[in-house]
């Protein structure tokens, strides 16, 4: 199953994130993961664990694991 569809807006990718509880957890996985070349729009919520990342282009999985890994959190994979 994957998470991820191409819209006139770009490729949006919904990643299942654990360890996240409360806004300043969204703000640092949104943060690092934005910085990421090509990301154009992130929502990270902590209720869910769900980060919808909307960029240019398709993201290497790795790329984004390490950004989440750098925010503190750890990337379970597309939701």
């Amino acid at each position: 199953m994957t998470s991820q569809t191409n819209s006139g807006t770009g490729i949006t990718t919904v990643y299942k994130v654990t360890g996240m509880t409360c806004g300043h957890c969204e703000g640092s996985v949104s943060q690092e993961v934005s910085a990421m070349a090509g990301v154009t729009s992130v929502e990270a919520v902590a209720a869910t664990g769900l980060v919808t990342v909307v960029s240019a282009g398709p993201l290497d999985d790795e790329a984004v694991r390490a950004a989440v890994d750098e925010a503190g959190y750890e990337l379970a994979g597309r939701a």
